[in-house]
């Protein structure tokens, strides 16, 4: 049966239309099933029915015209229950209800189960069986996995409208596709689908016969990629600020790195052929970083995948595929890098829609320093149908329209002329002070470790860097960078900033961030060894980036240093001795460092409960909004079963942050907030009214956080603070806080328009 169900699940995701896929569905059920009949209904909302749409069984002239109301029958007591219906005589049952028009009535058998997406049932899949039968435990599973499978499509038949056409004959509703917002924004254009050419896992084991050529053709393909890479580089908008142009610098420094190049190497001087050797380096560089739970580094995996196919690409001598791109170009794709978009002519980019992906991927990043509106995670949009659609983005609300009536057109042309002029008001802030309306200045920083250098107007609007991430030029090494190598790299961020701070978090790696050259297999890495407690165990590691980090800050001094993930007052300790232990073995050999500020990163529940303790031995808190909801709501706000519980306006999580700074502020010591929370409009205000002393977000949430810092108060700020905390669930502090920003005029942060 399993291999059954897949032929038929590959079958559906490649059919041109629902109706066709829902034929071939009923036609192979039948078959496997060695039933009677196998019937579809799909529910049709608006006008609250099931609604009969493909049979292998019943009279065909029936399709389409048998409607029973929801609630009726036994479809009906499926759709109610949400759970699969199994009778061995259906006649019996008292929900039964006898349709002679579709030529069941001599039917006994019954088994349905419903078509579930997102808790809300879409139909009923229906087999029937002449004689008394009821199925088996292996038909049951069968059907039940089956109707899971086909929810996708059915989901984007609804969003398309496709749906409705075949239910009412009318394309009189519009509907939307689901994604996560990468970049704020509308757009209305042409979809033009891109995708990649070369297949790297399909590539065949191979020995070679002459390894220094073979090495040779490998360098050679990996220099022309790093060509390829300056030159779309190089065709960006000038425009755009360093460190979002250096986001190729990044891509280049992976390209180049130890582990893709030796590995590569090694593999095939043990003779096997460059594709071969190449496929193996990049399944088990990218496994790495896919294994990770910091959503920004295991987003890399996907630009590890992508250059490992250029390269491929470049082996293969396959020419670049041409693509024509309309006036207003809408780039779908099933996982979008940074390169794909960067070959689009910026002129006429106005949007991103990845199937797969986040806020953190390349793309989004990109498309935010670019300025178009981007949806991520669009997980059951049909990639391939998408070439030159007309589509619309809502970036706002993460909502994609396929093929959209006149009437949401017309809307969103309006929004997206309002919005514009919204722009031209966010654009007045840059050079403003972030200062509330009754003079406290609110520092607002950059969160970053992309890079290795950063510049341009964000770095002028930037007071400084909150939140340095040190991960990424261990994780692209096949050992651990020298001192001198840490030193310099640091070095450039505290020169770029200079006198402005820069708060480096020392290296966070372990259990899910692990490796190649240091791997550590984890049954629960979440909770396991990893952050500070591989620092403790290697003091060699952490001693190291500490003496780098003293080192770089020499003739600066702008250098703050932050501890993550403490959960015991014994960690801070420990970890105090060492640096003082650094920085004395440094002035022990002649070099006149001083020692910085030094801080932790609150992201554990535990270290909430010891606030007071922590306080008193740093010189500064810094909470992680992204990590502590997290944990406080026990979500996994990257696994889409549970994401939608994922909310850092819930009651328990702002709770947890008043705690937080008034047990800091008791021992006067500044907090910062460098989580997603922080650059968000919406919780601006609450920030502000719990008393925080900074705030760290990405680039392109400087100016709009500034626009509400400046159009409050605090003492307002904390009236309506004491309002939310009163609040009962986290919808109801949105709503609130959604009002609030309505009635001074900053809707349009939050949504299209103004």
């Amino acid at each position: 049966m399993l291999e059954t169900l897949h032929n038929i699940v590959q079958a559906v995701n490649t059919a041109p239309d629902l109706q066709q896929a829902l034929h071939l569905i009923v036609t192979r059920v039948k078959q496997a099933i060695q039933c009677n009949v196998c019937s579809i209904y799909l529910t049709d909302d608006d006008n609250r029915a099931n609604v009969l749409m493909a049979s292998d069984g019943l009279r065909a002239e029936s399709i389409g015209k048998v409607r029973l109301p929801i609630g009726r029958g036994l479809v009906g007591l499926v759709t109610e229950r949400a759970e699969s219906v199994n009778l061995a005589d259906a006649s019996l049952h008292p929900r039964y209800v006898r349709i002679s028009d579709t030529g069941e009535t001599h039917y006994r058998g019954f088994l349905g189960a419903p078509i579930i997406q997102n808790r809300r049932v879409l139909g009923v899949i229906v087999v029937r069986q002449q004689e008394t039968r009821e199925f088996n435990e292996t038909e049951v599973t069968f059907i039940f996995t089956l109707a899971a499978q086909l929810a996708g499509a059915i989901t984007y038949a609804r969003a398309s409208g496709e749906l409705e056409k075949l239910i009412q004959g009318n394309h009189s509703i519009n509907h939307f596709l689901n994604g996560r917002s990468g970049n704020t924004g509308v757009a209305i254009g042409q979809g033009v689908v891109t995708y990649r050419s070369s297949n790297l896992d399909a590539v065949p084991d191979h020995q070679t016969s002459d390894i220094d050529a073979e090495c040779d053709r490998f360098r050679l393909a990996v220099e022309q990629v790093s060509i390829e890479l300056r030159h779309l580089q190089e065709n960006l908008d000038p425009r755009l600020p360093v460190e979002d142009r250096a986001l190729f610098d990044a891509l280049i420094l992976m390209l180049n790195s130890d582990t893709l190049l030796n590995h590569t190497l090694e593999r095939i001087q043990q003779g096997q052929w460059a594709p071969a050797a190449l496929r193996q380096t990049i399944q088990t560089h990218a496994r790495i970083f896919e294994d990770m739970e910091d959503a920004y580094l295991r987003e890399r995996a996907t630009d590890i995948r992508d250059l490992g196919r250029r390269i491929l690409t470049q082996l293969q001598n396959e020419p670049s595929i041409r693509m024509d791109y309309p006036e207003h170009t809408i780039l779908v794709g099933d996982e979008i890098s940074a390169i794909q978009l960067a070959e689009v002519p910026q002129e006429k980019l106005v949007g991103v829609v990845s199937a797969q992906g986040s806020s953190s991927s390349h793309a989004a990043i990109l498309a935010r320093a670019i300025g178009v509106p981007a949806i991520m995670g669009v997980t059951n949009m049909p990639v391939g149908r998408m070439q030159n659609r007309a589509l619309i983005i809502d970036g706002y609300r993460g909502r994609l329209y396929v093929e959209p009536l006149p009437s949401v057109r017309e809307e969103y042309a309006r929004l997206l002329n309002q919005e514009r002029a919204l722009s031209a008001e966010v654009e007045a802030m840059r050079g403003l002070s972030a200062e509330t309306a009754d003079g406290v200045h609110i520092p607002l920083y950059l969160n970053t470790g992309l890079i290795n250098e950063t510049g341009g107007p964000n770095q002028a609007e930037a007071e400084g860097i909150g939140l340095y991430r040190t991960e990424l030029p261990f994780m692209i090494r096949d050992r651990f960078p020298s001192e001198t190598e840490q030193m310099m790299n640091y070095k450039r961020v505290l020169e770029a900033f200079e006198p402005r701070p820069v708060i480096l978090r020392t290296l966070d790696i372990g259990g899910d961030k692990s490796l190649s050259y240091f791997p550590v297999n984890e049954q629960n890495p979440f909770l396991g060894w990893r952050g500070i407690r591989i620092s403790l165990q290697h003091p060699e590691i952490f001693l190291t980036q500490i003496r780098a980090m003293l080192q770089a800050d020499l003739g600066h001094g702008n250098l703050q240093i932050m501890l993550p993930m403490i959960t015991h007052v014994n960690e801070v300790d420990e970890l105090l001795e060492l640096i003082q232990r650094a920085h004395d073995e440094l002035l022990e050999e002649k070099l006149p460092v001083t020692m910085p500020p030094i801080g932790v990163m609150i992201e554990v529940p535990s270290a909430v409960y010891q606030m007071a303790a922590l306080a008193r031995r740093v010189d500064f808190i810094s909470i992680g909004t992204n990590d502590l909801t997290q944990y406080l709501l026990a979500v996994d706000r990257n696994n889409p079963r549970v994401a939608d519980l994922y909310d850092d306006l819930h009651p328990a999580v702002l709770h947890a942050l008043k705690q937080i700074v008034d047990h800091a502020k008791a021992m006067n010591k500044p907090v910062s907030v460098c989580g997603e929370l922080a650059g968000n409009p919406l919780a601006t205000v609450l920030m502000l009214g719990l008393g925080v002393d900074s705030l760290s977000m990405s680039a392109g949430s400087l100016l709009r956080v500034k626009w509400v810092l400046r159009s409050f108060s605090q003492v307002r700020a904390r009236q309506l603070l004491a309002i939310a905390l009163q609040k009962e669930n986290a919808e109801q502090v949105r709503q609130f806080l959604e009002r609030v920003l309505d009635n001074m005029g900053l809707g349009g942060l939050l949504r299209p328009g103004k």
